[in-house]
C-alpha cells in the first residue's frame, strides 16, 4: 500500500486540466437551463392566473314608457349630499366644560342639554347683583313711603323748642335795652343779648324749614334717581342670571350630532381662536332629515333646467335605491372660473341610508303634461336576456366587473324589461362564463360591444 500511495500523482497537463473545466461548466449550464425553465414555467402561470377574461358587452337602454311624452331624463348630473342647515353650536360665554352628554351620531332634540359648563364664578356674580339690588330696592321704598309720624313729631317738637328759647332771648333783651337805657347795663351787654335773640330766630327758621322737608317727604326727582338706580340693578341680576344660564349649552334645533368638538376639561371660548387654543364651538349638528344634493351644472345644460324641476336620485354606496327629489335653490350668480351654475335639490323622502358628503347622481325629468300619470313618464330599462345570470348581472367598471342584482317583470319586444337595479347606460356581460366574479379583471372584445 505505501508503494501504491507513493505511486499516486496528481496530473498537472493541459489536457487534463481542460477536460475538468468542461465538466464544471456543463454542470452550470444545466443548472441555468433548468431554473429558466421553471420561472417561464411560473410566469406563464401567473400570466394565466391573472390575465383579464375576454368578454363581451351590451347596454342598458333606458326608454321612455310607452304612449308618454313627459317625465323623460332629459339630464344628468353627480354631486354631494348635504345638510340643508349645518350648524356648529358654540357658547356664549367662556368656561372649562364639567360635563358633554353627547357623542358623534347621536339624536337630540331642540333645547336638550348637550355640554355644561363650569359655573362656579357666575354664581357668585348673581348673588353679588342680587345683593346690590336688594340695598337699592329698600332705599327706593324708604324714598316712597316718606318720613315716619315720629320723624314728624321730632321735628316739630324741636320747632317748638327754638320758639320757645326764641320768646325768651327776646324777654332777656328787653330786659337788657331798659337797663342800658338806665346806663346800669353796658353797652357789650345788650350786644349780647341782641346776638342770642338773632340766633334764636335764625334756628327757629331753619326747624321750622326741616319740619317742613321731614312732613312733606323727598323730592320727586330724587325718587326718580333711585329707581333708576334700582333698573340698572336689575339688568345687573338679568345679565348675571343669563350668563349662569348659559352656562348649559343646549342645541337649538332638533338633529343628528356630526361632530363632537370638545372634551371634559376644554377651555371653550368666544373670541378669537387658535389652532391649538381654546374651542370655539362645541359640537356640529344637522336635521338629516333636511337635506340637499349640491350639483354644478354646467352652462350649456343649464337651460334644460327649471325651478321645482323633480329628478330621480342615487348614490354610490347604494346604488339600487332611488330617492325623490325636486330643485330647491338656484344660484343666483355662475362660476366664471367652471362655467357652472350651482343647483341645489332637495330630497323629498330621506332616510336612514343617506348621509351628508355622499356622492349622488340625479336624473332630472322632463316636465309632465297635465293629464299625465306620473308611472307613464318614468324611464324603463331594457337590457338583452343573455346578460342575466340568476337574477344577476355583470356590470364592467374600469376594467373590471360589479356584480349587482336586479328584479325584472318579463320579456318585451326591447329585451328584458328592469324594475329595479340598473338606471340605464351602464355595460353588461353578455353570456356571463361560470367564473366570473365580483371584480374581476375583464377586457371588452373590440367590436363585441352592443
Amino acid at each position: 500500500m505505501d508503494h501504491e500511495l507513493k505511486s499516486l500523482r496528481i496530473d498537472r497537463s493541459p489536457e487534463a486540466h481542460s477536460s475538468r473545466r468542461s465538466g464544471v461548466a456543463a454542470k452550470w449550464i444545466v443548472l441555468a437551463a433548468i431554473v429558466i425553465a421553471v420561472l417561464a414555467g411560473g410566469a406563464m402561470a401567473y400570466r394565466k392566473l391573472t390575465a383579464a377574461l375576454e368578454v363581451s358587452t351590451a347596454r342598458a337602454q333606458a326608454q321612455q314608457a310607452a304612449g308618454a311624452s313627459s317625465g323623460a331624463v332629459v339630464l344628468n348630473a353627480t354631486g354631494y349630499v348635504i345638510a340643508a342647515h349645518k350648524i356648529q353650536v358654540a357658547s356664549k360665554v367662556v368656561g372649562k366644560v364639567q360635563w358633554i352628554g353627547v357623542e358623534k351620531g347621536d339624536s337630540v332634540q331642540a333645547g336638550q342639554v348637550i355640554v355644561r359648563l363650569e359655573d362656579d364664578e357666575y354664581r357668585a356674580q348673581m348673588q353679588q347683583a342680587r345683593g346690590q339690588l336688594i340695598t337699592l330696592e329698600a332705599r327706593l321704598a324708604e324714598l316712597e313711603a316718606g318720613s315716619r309720624p315720629e320723624e314728624i313729631a321730632t321735628a316739630k317738637a324741636n320747632v317748638a323748642q327754638a320758639q320757645a328759647d326764641l320768646a325768651n332771648a327776646n324777654v332777656q333783651l328787653g330786659r337788657a335795652k331798659q337797663l342800658a337805657q338806665d346806663k346800669v347795663l353796658s353797652k357789650s351787654s345788650l350786644d349780647d343779648a341782641q346776638a342770642r335773640y338773632d340766633a334764636a330766630v335764625a334756628r327757629v327758621n331753619s326747624l321750622q324749614k326741616t319740619y317742613e322737608l321731614v312732613r312733606i317727604g323727598p323730592r320727586k326727582e330724587v325718587i326718580d334717581a333711585m329707581r333708576g338706580q334700582v333698573e340698572q340693578a336689575r339688568g345687573a341680576v338679568a345679565l348675571a342670571q343669563t350668563q349662569l344660564e348659559n352656562t348649559l349649552i343646549k342645541a337649538p334645533v332638533s338633529g343628528t350630532i356630526l361632530e363632537r368638538g370638545v372634551e371634559k376639561g376644554e377651555f371653550v371660548t368666544t373670541s378669537f381662536v387658535g389652532e391649538r387654543g381654546a374651542k370655539g364651538y362645541v359640537v356640529t349638528l344637522a336635521d338629516l332629515n333636511d337635506l340637499r344634493v349640491e350639483l354644478d351644472i354646467s352652462q350649456n345644460d343649464f337651460s334644460k333646467l327649471g325651478p321645482r324641476q323633480k329628478g330621480v336620485i342615487t348614490v354610490d354606496a347604494y346604488p339600487d335605491r332611488k330617492w325623490e327629489g325636486a330643485i330647491d335653490e338656484i344660484s343666483p350668480e355662475a362660476n366664471r372660473q367652471k362655467a357652472t351654475v350651482q343647483v341645489k335639490v332637495k330630497v323629498l323622502n330621506p332616510d336612514q341610508y343617506l348621509r351628508p358628503e355622499m356622492n349622488a347622481s340625479v336624473a332630472f325629468l322632463a316636465e309632465e303634461r297635465p293629464g299625465a300619470s306620473v308611472q307613464a313618464g318614468k324611464p324603463v330599462v331594457f337590457i338583452p336576456p343573455s346578460t342575466v345570470r340568476s337574477d344577476k348581472v355583470y356590470i364592467v367598471v374600469n376594467g373590471k366587473v360589479v356584480e349587482r342584482a336586479i328584479r325584472t317583470s318579463g320579456n318585451t319586444p326591447q329585451g328584458l324589461r328592469v324594475e329595479d337595479g340598473l338606471i340605464g347606460g351602464e355595460d353588461l356581460v353578455v353570456n356571463p362564463p361560470a367564473e366570473l366574479k365580483d371584480g374581476m379583471k375583464v377586457q371588452v372584445i373590440p367590436n363585441a360591444r352592443k
